[in-house]
């Protein structure tokens, strides 16, 4: 076994040679950055390779979907369909909603709705969490009037 003499550390050996940062804080080898409209090189290969052949592949991958391709069926209704977004629900709820008692009819409201099939409960969730969410900022904006009321009072005491 071999030692090596203490000035043989890697990071010593390096030390002289690293650079540090190659430019300026703010200023980078490109500055005017990739040209608008530049297109990816591998993107514009494939895009050769399939040029003129996509309706002939997209009729195999509908035949391959309609043989029960379970791969081509998910790939086809992917592309098919749009992705699941929030959909807008209509529903009874209160006029007004300033104390937690309106919040708790509002609730119930929101259970009812999601017992009787009108909501899921994913938008049931989503709703509840408006509910206290809205409630909160309530309680806060009635507990910042009390404080200001308070200051005013302490303020006219101390005159």
């Amino acid at each position: 076994m071999t030692t090596l003499p203490p000035s043989s550390n890697a990071a010593e050996n390096t030390a002289g040679k690293q650079r540090g940062r190659p430019f300026e804080p703010g200023k980078s080898g490109n500055p005017n950055g990739r040209p608008k409209g530049a297109r990816n090189r591998t993107t514009v290969l494939a895009e050769g390779l399939l040029d003129g052949e996509a309706e002939a592949i997209t009729r195999k991958l509908i035949d391959k979907a309609l043989e029960g391709d379970n791969a081509a069926l998910r790939l086809c209704l992917e592309r098919l369909l749009p992705p699941k977004r929030g959909r807008t629900v209509s529903f009874e709820l209160p006029d007004k909603i300033e104390t937690a008692a309106d919040a708790v009819h509002a609730s119930s409201l929101v259970l009812q709705a999601c017992a009787a099939g009108d909501l899921s409960p994913d938008e049931a969730l989503e709703i509840m969490n408006l509910i206290s969410s809205h409630i909160r900022l309530v309680e806060t904006n009635e507990i910042e009037a009390r404080l200001t009321l308070l200051e005013t009072q302490q303020k006219g005491l101390q005159a």
